[in-house]
């Protein structure tokens, strides 16, 4: 079940670089606007706003893969940045898309009901 577990984290941290590279680098241009649905003019003024929603996101996925590269002893860490996706995912379904809650708040909760299992 471990294995199980640190795949869904390692697969959770990719999904968090792709956010970052969605919100930081491609924003304003067509793949990024297609996965938001944002018009050009609305993804250029918020721009800057999304390069530091998605460096957020990189901060989760970093703490994730550090979390598996200290094996067993990173049990707490993974949990901690499980938790921190979960929440950003509840809070992004209330306040932003419904959608965040599937794309973020539902892997990680999954990823910490497997770490609970394992």
């Amino acid at each position: 079940m471990s294995y199980l577990a640190d795949t869904v984290v390692a697969l959770v941290a990719l999904l968090h670089v792709y956010i970052l590279v969605l919100e930081m680098f491609l924003w304003d241009k067509p793949a990024g606007r297609k996965a938001f649905g944002l018009t050009p003019e609305f993804a250029q003024s918020t721009k800057v706003l999304a390069a530091n929603q998605g460096l957020y996101n990189g901060f989760l996925a970093a703490g994730l893969f550090w979390g598996l590269t200290l094996g067993q002893d990173g049990t707490g860490v993974k949990v901690f940045f499980l938790a921190c996706v979960l929440v950003a995912g509840l809070y992004g379904a209330a306040t932003a898309s419904r959608k965040i809650l599937f794309v973020q708040g539902v892997p990680g909760a999954l990823g910490l009901i497997l770490l609970a299992l394992a």
